[in-house]
Formats: structure tokens, sequence, C-alpha cells
């Protein structure tokens, strides 16, 4: 069944609406809401407008709609064609009621109102039969994407998470990289510095005595 949904702005992970879930549905929870979390982190312009991926006994599925990422939390058993028409209902209700808004909102959960049609069409999908029968013209009406299942795209949490400590390391590798050539360059400064010294300090020297002994002789 659909368990838990979460709305945020996908250029900076700003929470805009969320479900108002139970104390016993939000501590079994925890765990894959923090996931949630880095999910949306990891979304960019070039992620995959609609995605499930798999974490233990259960999936999450987000839908990116306008700078808007729509995610729930569900049984791993439920099917997505169910899951993505919840979401596709959820994406075409907030875009109508909230949409020009969402990029001039600065503080979190600025939508909170729409936890009441949230609630509502959860109701509708919270199990397979329900849902079937409640939205079946729905799903019918579906586009092609949502239709073939089998080209939305499936991720593991676990290879996110890998690919995310990846990227970090990438990150930090990068980091000490510039660091390590802006001390090189330094360096390789000062060498050329003390070289050019070595170099020229012996004319120099036999300069500064020529002008030092025709001032002594002529001044």
């Amino acid at each position: 069944m659909v368990c838990s949904t979460i709305i945020t702005r996908a250029t900076d992970a700003l929470p805009l609406a969320a479900s108002v879930d139970d104390e016993q549905t939000e501590q079994s929870l925890q765990e894959h809401k923090q996931q949630a979390k880095l999910v949306f982190r990891r979304i960019t312009p070039n992620s995959e407008p609609r995605c499930s991926i798999e974490s233990g006994q259960y999936t999450l599925h987000y839908l990116i709609s306008e700078n808007v990422v729509f995610l729930t939390i569900a049984d791993k058993s439920y099917p997505r064609k169910l899951a993505f028409s919840y979401l596709d209902e959820l994406s075409k209700e907030f875009m109508t009621s909230y949409g020009a808004k969402v990029d001039s909102v600065r503080k979190p959960y600025a939508f909170v109102g729409f936890d009441t049609f949230m609630s509502k069409t959860a109701r509708l999908y919270r199990d397979t039969r329900t849902a079937s029968a409640a939205s079946g013209s729905s799903l019918d009406k579906l586009n092609d994407d949502l239709q073939d299942v089998t080209r939305i795209m499936t991720k593991n949490m676990e290879e996110l998470l890998w690919r995310g400590d990846s990227l970090d390391r990438m990150s930090h590798l990068s980091t000490s990289l510039r660091s390590e050539s802006q001390k090189y360059r330094k360096a390789a400064r000062n060498i050329n510095i003390q070289a050019m010294i070595r170099q020229y300090a012996p004319i120099g020297g036999i300069v500064l005595f020529i002008l030092i002994f025709i001032y002594w002789r002529f001044w």
C-alpha cells in the first residue's frame, strides 16, 4: 500500500508538503524517509522523470513535474502502475493549485494544506483492490509512459548510496588535487625566483660594485 508521501522543489530539495503520518508509520519509515532526503539531493536536471528505487521491503517511487518532485514510499509488492497513478493525480492537482507559487516560496512546507487532498487520494490507493476499483477510469487515461511501466527506471538504494559515496570521494579527491596543484605552483614560483637570484646575483653584485666605485671616484 501507499505508506507516506513527500513533495519537494527539485532545484534545492525544499520540502513543500508531506503526508501527516501516524507515530507507528513514522517510526517504521524513519530510515526510508532519510533515504528519500538523499534521493531529493541527488535529483538533477538530467535525472529520470519517473523512477522506482527499491529499498528492503519498501520501494520509493518518484515523479518530477515542472521543478517539483513527488515521492511516495510504498510496500515493495505494491504495483508500480498504481503508485505512479497516485503520484500523477497528486502532481496534476498540486500544479493546478500551487504551480505558480512553487519557485517563489522560501519557507519549508509552505503548502501544508495540500495534505487534505493527499490523505483523501492515499485512502483510495491504500491497497490494490481499492485503488483498482476507485481509479479504474483514471488508469485508462494515463499516457503511454505511465501505461508502459517497463519504461520506468528502476534502481536499487544500495546502488544509489554507492554512487553517491563515489561522487563524494571524487569531489574530495578533486579538492585535494586542486590544493596540491596550488602548493606545487607556489613551490615552482619560489624555485624560479631562487634560480633567478642565483643566476643574476653575481652580475648584480658587479654592477653595484662599479656604481659604488664610480660614485666614490668622481664624487
